[in-house]
């Protein structure tokens, strides 16, 4: 995508697969240079190995424009306390489900399963389920929570979930479990979820499950994550799945590139300005009434 899109690329691997980097990072720049003919030069791409030149790199603002953090929370939390340059990406994948009175159980727990069990480790699966207290009162949600045990997920609680299903007490809303666990709470609605993502969510990708059509549009219009998703799994947040071809990762940031991001993440705007004016084109002469902007589009 670097290459593509006409930028240079510094690439930082795990010290552990110090041999892979350097074979891998010597294909690459063999790569581009026999495709080019030359044209290209292989230092396009470089290779980082140590931390302390990651560490001074992240100040180098004049000569860098994006940094890229790719692994786990603690390494992200560290560029984005660090750098000097813009971040892209995200710390933790907080993924919330609001499970609707209105839902359609059986797609509820089909969605829940898939948005859990499918690949637990991912940013994009669900870690928080949230049961319109509803459910609690006619025994759907207990049935949505057996359900979601006979698929092999350990269901923990919030404190009222704890106390109205009888589930072991979680320790904290804000966990990333990256396993086959996840959190349920109760909640009295539509708004009282939306703030319950707000606290403690971090902007990756919630869903809603509901039939309600004005309940999922609220949903979908209130809730500020990079994605958000009704009646669909949050798997799916995913640069391949949304038609990106692929993906440098997922920002939460509320600038630039927002949610997967792919080639268009990686570009940005210039202007470029070309006078037909026999005497050139001055400000001035929109000013005075001398000429007068079209604002047409352009093709």
């Amino acid at each position: 995508l670097a290459i593509v899109t006409g930028n240079g690329l510094l690439l930082k691997g795990g010290r552990e697969a110090i041999h892979t980097n350097r074979k891998l990072h010597q294909i690459i720049q063999d790569t581009v240079a026999s495709a080019t003919g030359g044209k290209v030069d292989r230092s396009i791409v470089s290779l980082l190995e140590s931390r302390t030149e990651v560490s001074g790199l992240l100040k180098l603002h004049h000569y860098i424009d994006l940094v890229i953090p790719r692994g786990g929370a603690d390494l992200v939390k560290h560029v984005m306390q660090n750098s000097s340059i813009p971040v892209l990406g995200h710390a933790d994948g907080i993924c919330h489900a609001f499970v609707d009175k209105a839902a359609d159980m059986d797609k509820a727990l089909r969605v829940l399963v898939d948005a859990k069990t499918d690949y637990p480790a991912a940013c994009n699966a669900v870690e928080t389920v949230l049961l319109h207290a509803d459910l609690t009162a006619d025994g759907r949600a207990k049935t949505l929570v057996d359900g979601l045990k006979g698929a092999g997920i350990k269901v923990l609680a919030g404190p009222r979930a704890a106390a109205a299903l009888g589930l072991e007490a979680a320790e904290d809303f804000h966990i990333e479990y990256g396993d086959n666990t996840l959190c349920t709470e109760i909640v009295d609605g539509l708004e009282p979820a939306v703030e319950h993502i707000a606290a403690h969510g971090s902007s990756h990708t919630e869903i809603v499950l509901t039939e309600d059509a004005a309940v999922a549009q609220a949903f979908l219009t209130q809730v500020d994550s990079a994605c958000v998703f009704h009646n669909a799994s949050s798997r799916f947040a995913d640069g391949f799945r949304f038609g990106l071809g692929c993906e440098v990762g997922i920002s939460t940031s509320r600038i630039h590139a927002r949610g997967p991001v792919g080639l268009e993440g990686l570009l940005t705007t210039r202007w470029r300005l070309q006078s037909t004016a026999a005497d050139g084109h001055c400000a001035s002469d929109f000013s005075n009434g001398r000429r007068a902007y079209v604002h047409e589009t352009l093709q």
